[in-house]
């Protein structure tokens, strides 16, 4: 059976590198960009099973790939999970509205957190 394979657009390479080692410990492929126009490309090249998501990017932003990926028939079904630091109710309710699956503020979740939400929408999309 092959991985679930997991798209983390964020730069912020901290927890980038934090995720993706968590991510690989639980037997996901996990696929990395840092900006959002090489997110969007693997987003569409890859096709992966889930999106984790950061909206402050460079160059295209979390909020124009979300539009773009839901947009696209050939992305529209992945389920994304934006991780941000925008906590504000306007920037929740466009990103939900955008369609992300679930929206985290980062300073409320920790890393195991992050994994349960993760396998939680996972189980619930039947992404995997």
């Amino acid at each position: 059976m092959d991985k679930c394979k997991i798209l983390i657009i964020e730069d912020e390479t901290a927890l980038l590198y934090a995720l993706k080692a968590e991510l690989s410990q639980n037997n996901f492929e996990v696929l990395t960009a840092v900006d959002g126009e090489k997110g969007l490309e693997a987003i569409e090249q890859e096709k992966p099973n889930v999106v984790i998501l950061d909206l402050l990017l460079p160059g295209i932003d979390g909020f124009e790939i979300l539009r773009r990926t839901k947009k696209n028939p050939a992305t529209k079904n992945i389920p994304i999970i934006v991780i941000t630091n925008l906590g504000d109710k306007e920037s929740f309710e466009k990103g939900k509205k955008l369609g992300a699956d679930d929206y985290l503020v980062k300073t409320d979740y920790s890393l195991e957190e992050v994994i349960k939400k993760l396998n939680n929408l996972i189980e619930k999309s039947k992404a995997c």
